[in-house]
């Protein structure tokens, strides 16, 4: 197992992503996270089930942590269309 900080992670990640080897990433000494290669086409159903399930609570806290509707992120990514679209016809 490689031990990397989150900085170094960040400007060596192309090389840190190729290797065989799990990564734990550390913040100022503590663990921020763990990179596990994973060589299959595919990620097995129940796993993809349970990483959804981790992710969507996370948010929802995150959102509820900052006061943010679920109204505010509909207008902001509707927002962002709205940019996206005018971006492109000015090419």
């Amino acid at each position: 197992m490689r031990i990397s900080t989150v900085r170094d992670f960040r400007d060596r990640a192309t090389t840190l992503l190729r290797s065989d080897d799990p990564i734990l990433v550390t913040r100022r000494g503590k663990v921020a996270g763990i990179f596990l290669p994973w060589r299959e086409a595919t990620l097995p159903v129940d796993f993809k089930r349970e990483l959804f399930a981790m992710l969507t609570a996370e948010i929802a806290h995150q959102l509820k942590r900052k006061r943010v509707s679920e109204k505010a992120v509909l207008q902001d990514f509707e927002h962002w269309q709205k940019e996206r679209r005018e971006a492109g016809r000015r090419r």
